[in-house]
C-alpha cells in the first residue's frame, strides 16, 4: 500500500499553526510565571511555615499531583459554571496550567530548600546577616540554582501539556489543528507538521530558560558549571 503525501494543503493553514503556536507560548509564559511565584510561596511555607500551613499547602501538593490535569481543568470550566461561577475557557485553561504546575514547582523548590545545610544558616548570621538576608542569599537563591534545571524540565513539559487543553475548547496549537484536519483529511501530514512545530517550541523554550540561566545565576557562569 502506499500513500502520497500532500503537505501543501495542510501548510496552506500556516497563518492557523502560526496563532496556535503563538497562544500556546503564551499559556505557557503566564502559566509559568504565576506558577513559579505560587510554587516558591508555597514551598517556604511548607519548610518552615506553622503547621496548619504546612499541613494545607501539602494538601494542596498533594491533591493536584495525584489528579489529572484535564479533570482539573473540567472542574474549573464545567465543574464550576454548573455552580453559577463562569469562567471564559482561556482564562480556566491557564488557571489550571497554574494550579497544577505550582503543586510541582512547590516540591522541586522545597527539594532545594531541604538541600542547603544548617551550617551555612548558622554562618550567615554569625556573620551578621539579617533574617531576611540569610533567607534570600543563603537559602533561596542557592535553592533555586540547585533545582533549575529540574524547574526548566517541568516547564518545558507545561508548555507540551497544553496540548491537553484543547480538549476543553482552548484554541491553542493543537487546538487549531483540529480545524485543519477537518479541512483538508490530511491527518498524517498534519501530525509530522505538528511534531516539528513542538519540536522547535521546545528548543525555544529552552533556550529561554538558559539566557535567563545565564543572566541570574552570574556565580556558575563564572565558575563554567553548566545548568
Amino acid at each position: 500500500m502506499t500513500y502520497e503525501f500532500d503537505f501543501q494543503s495542510v501548510l496552506a493553514y500556516w497563518p492557523l499553526f502560526l496563532d496556535g503556536a503563538w497562544t500556546t507560548l503564551q499559556m505557557s509564559f503566564w502559566a509559568t510565571l504565576a506558577g513559579f511565584v505560587i510554587g516558591v510561596l508555597c514551598a517556604i511555607a511548607r519548610s518552615g511555615g506553622p503547621n496548619w500551613v504546612r499541613r494545607g499547602v501539602g494538601a494542596y501538593v498533594e491533591i493536584i499531583r495525584n489528579t489529572p490535569l484535564l479533570i482539573q481543568s473540567y472542574f474549573l470550566i464545567f465543574g464550576m459554571a454548573s455552580v453559577g461561577m463562569r469562567l471564559p475557557i482561556m482564562v480556566g485553561a491557564v488557571l489550571a496550567l497554574v494550579i497544577n504546575i505550582g503543586a510541582y514547582t512547590c516540591e522541586i523548590v522545597r527539594a532545594g530548600i531541604d538541600s542547603i545545610h544548617k551550617g551555612q544558616r548558622e554562618a550567615a548570621e554569625c556573620l551578621g546577616l539579617s533574617p531576611a538576608q540569610v533567607y534570600w542569599h543563603i537559602i533561596l537563591r542557592p535553592a533555586i540554582e540547585r533545582v533549575y534545571p529540574a524547574l526548566t524540565s517541568q516547564y518545558v513539559l507545561l508548555m507540551l501539556v497544553t496540548s491537553i487543553l484543547s480538549a476543553v475548547g482552548a484554541n491553542e496549537l493543537f487546538g487549531v489543528s483540529n480545524s485543519v484536519q477537518a479541512n483538508t483529511f490530511r491527518n498524517f501530514e498534519v501530525f509530522i507538521v505538528l511534531w516539528v512545530v513542538y519540536l522547535a517550541l521546545s528548543a525555544m523554550v529552552r533556550l529561554a530558560f538558559w539566557l535567563v540561566a545565564q543572566l541570574v545565576f552570574v556565580r556558575r557562569r563564572k565558575l563554567g558549571t553548566p545548568l
